[in-house]
């Protein structure tokens, strides 16, 4: 993903996810996560790595999702640690019970539970 204040972002899923920093450099930082999954990487916008169409552009359209068991414990825990509740709890008709936060640079966080396995699950 790419952001404006990547050590606010980095915090953010250090703190509120589990995320650990891997590696970083100047505008750049890799997190990944004790548990393995999804790494996420983050860059500043204006990176000069970045490619040329991209370089100057934030993350638009990407939502950040976790699976998670336990969705409103999860959720009283970011609100009890000021994380503002972007979309609140609801169950859409698929079985697929999710909220939403966002990260400090906006990059929209969904936490979501299925209340019966996704189909192609065992």
């Amino acid at each position: 993903m790419t952001v404006d204040d990547v050590a606010a972002s980095r915090d953010f899923f250090i703190t509120h996810f589990g995320y650990a920093e891997a590696m970083a450099a100047d505008g750049f930082v890799s997190l990944t996560h004790p548990d393995g999954g999804v790494s996420l990487a983050i860059h500043r916008r204006g990176l000069p790595v970045l490619p040329d169409d991209l370089r100057e552009q934030t993350s638009r359209g990407i939502i950040v999702a976790f699976t998670v068991t336990g969705l409103e414990a999860h959720q009283d825990r970011l609100r009890a640690a000021g994380v503002p509740i972007t979309l609140p709890l609801r169950e859409e008709p698929w079985g697929e019970r999710l909220f939403m936060v966002a990260d400090p640079n906006g990059v929209p966080v969904e936490l979501v539970e299925w209340a019966t396995p996704p189909a192609g699950d065992a």
